[in-house]
């Protein structure tokens, strides 16, 4: 049986997701179990679409899960925002005449894995889509789906409890299931997803390849735990679980601990509100430490930290050349400059010059990488490509693009 899918639906309209903060909302379905987003550009004029595509943009940086975009699409350059915006896929409505006839251009352009397409009748139905899509969004009758091809197919339904998306998602055509039902800032993906899994159906849940027998805890049945950032891998904390708090991490996604002073389970961040969401979780050789991976809301530590590792015993200078720690320690730098001016910083006069100066210097550095890169000397290549992307940070910082931005695009690719 293939997996099933919970997508929240998120209206854009006067720059709000169904009046709400979009990324903030974005960031709650990453971190509470929804497996992906479609957001529906409800924008009637063009000042609107352009604000949107700038919500787009937040939400897709706030997202840690697909991110899919129809609704504003009248011509190529609307699915390149939407595209450049971050969203995985831009879908075309095949009940709009202008999004059929742009379907093949847009597959060549961008890439036929980029483009999802939405249908509502049979009198849509296309038998290219095969060629053109990997996605395909259903908004007719939940009972039927005329397509009969190889691709998944997410119905956008108006099923309005547990019971009605469990039936749909219940339909052997259906991949997953969008619904404004479950388009709030309290809905439990995770306890839905228990319930259809209880009626049988394949859901997206964290499954452990391990029982609780397989590992060693202490004479008290308790296992220390590692807790990482999953995107620095910095070490945040140590805790410990006991057998009830494991499957509770598994169920909720959120994780959960025994509390050795308190003699109690103990959810992370239930009073400060700085949960910790589970990416991963793995055991050591000996099966008797576990390290999580973790997504962290605020500070780990209770006295505000980021990490409760903040005090050094002994520390031995050293050069730190963790390649995201240096480009993200020399994009501070420039960013500093550019919030602070320094006199006499080489950074502050690119930023002084504007935009054309920058660009200019970027040019002239990647002409060089280019003439370096014909040398053998890999020394050469070195030096010149340390240059031209000092001056790619000046100028991602002179308009506001981030590392992070830049990392999550290559992520999707």
């Amino acid at each position: 049986m293939k997996k099933k899918y919970l997508i929240p639906v998120m209206p854009l309209q006067n720059g709000k997701a169904g009046g709400q903060d979009g990324a903030k909302l974005a960031g709650f379905y990453s971190d509470n179990g929804a497996d992906g987003i479609l957001i529906l550009d409800l924008s009637e004029t063009e000042e609107e679409h352009e604000a949107h595509i700038g919500c787009m943009k937040e939400i897709c940086r706030a997202a840690e899960i697909p991110v899919y975009a129809g609704g504003h699409i009248r011509r190529t350059e609307d699915v390149k925002k939407i595209l450049y915006a971050g969203c995985q896929k831009a879908v075309l409505n095949f009940g709009r005449e202008s999004n059929a006839e742009m379907a093949e251009e847009v597959c060549g352009r961008f890439g036929k894995e980029k483009i999802a397409f939405s249908l509502s009748d049979e009198s849509q139905f296309c038998d290219r889509l095969d060629e053109w899509g990997s996605l395909l969004f259903w908004s007719g009758s939940d009972s039927q789906c005329p397509y009969r091809g190889s691709l998944p197919v997410i119905s956008i339904s108006p099923a309005a409890s547990d019971e009605a998306v469990i039936n749909v998602l219940s339909y052997k055509w259906v991949t997953g299931i969008a619904a404004a039902y479950f388009s709030t800032e309290v809905a439990d993906f995770m306890g839905l997803k228990k319930k259809a899994a209880d009626r049988g159906l394949r859901m997206n849940l964290l499954i452990s390849s391990y029982d609780w027998e397989d590992f060693k805890p202490d004479r008290n049945g308790l296992i220390p735990v590692i807790v990482q950032d999953y995107r620095t891998s910095e070490v945040l904390m140590l805790a410990y679980m006991n057998e009830e708090a494991f499957d509770a991490t598994l169920e909720t996604g959120k994780m959960t601990y025994w509390s050795r002073s308190r003699d109690e389970l103990w959810v992370k961040g239930m009073t400060s509100g700085h949960f910790q969401y589970l990416k991963s979780l793995s055991i050591d050789c000996d099966s008797d430490t576990i390290l999580a991976k973790v997504s962290q809301v605020g500070a780990a530590c209770h006295t505000g930290n980021r990490s409760c590792f903040y005090r050094d015993i002994v520390k031995k200078e050293y050069d730190d050349r963790n390649p995201l720690k240096v480009f993200e320690r020399v994009y501070a730098v420039i960013m500093d400059r550019k919030l602070h001016p320094r006199e006499g910083s080489y950074t502050n006069y690119l930023f002084d010059k504007g935009i054309d100066k920058i660009l200019k210097k970027v040019g002239e550095e990647a002409t060089e990488l280019v003439i370096a890169a014909k040398n053998p000397d890999p020394e050469e290549i070195k030096y010149e490509l340390s240059d031209f992307l000092y001056h790619a940070m000046v100028l991602m910082a002179e308009r506001g693009v981030t590392w992070e931005d830049i990392t999550g695009e290559l992520a999707n690719r």
